[in-house]
């Protein structure tokens, strides 16, 4: 069964820190654009960031930008999105997903376009 594992949420206070992981399951990673989503509740999913197969190719969200890094480590088959200074409007449930349209991370990232989303990791951000 082909789909991803998402890793790494919980609680946090205003300021901090968590690096979330998503591990390939059935399938490699570096085959693929992945992106990372999240939806909070009463929202839709939104697209937070995105690596394309080349690490040179990447896209963050407005609200992210300077904060979130995606990164990927091959022989791990994973890849990380490392949150800083995170605020309460960080707080979601966070998905990964392989995207099976693109190698790329163009400058909108469309949720149809991605599969084999995992069951996600919810980080809340409160004091």
């Amino acid at each position: 069964q082909v789909h991803v594992v998402e890793s790494g949420g919980g609680l946090v206070q205003p300021g901090g820190a968590l690096r979330l992981s998503c591990e390939g399951s059935g399938f490699t990673l570096d085959d693929y654009a992945i992106g990372w989503f999240r939806q909070a509740p009463g929202k839709e999913r939104e697209a937070v960031s995105c690596v394309g197969r080349s690490t040179t190719s990447t896209y963050y969200a407005d609200s992210v930008k300077g904060r979130f890094t995606i990164s990927r480590d091959s022989a791990k088959n994973t890849v990380y999105l490392q949150m800083n200074s995170l605020n309460p409007e960080d707080t979601a449930v966070y998905y990964c997903a392989a995207n099976l349209m693109r190698v790329a991370c163009p400058g909108v990232v469309y949720v149809y376009e991605y599969d084999y989303w995992g069951q996600g990791t919810q980080v809340t951000v409160s004091s």
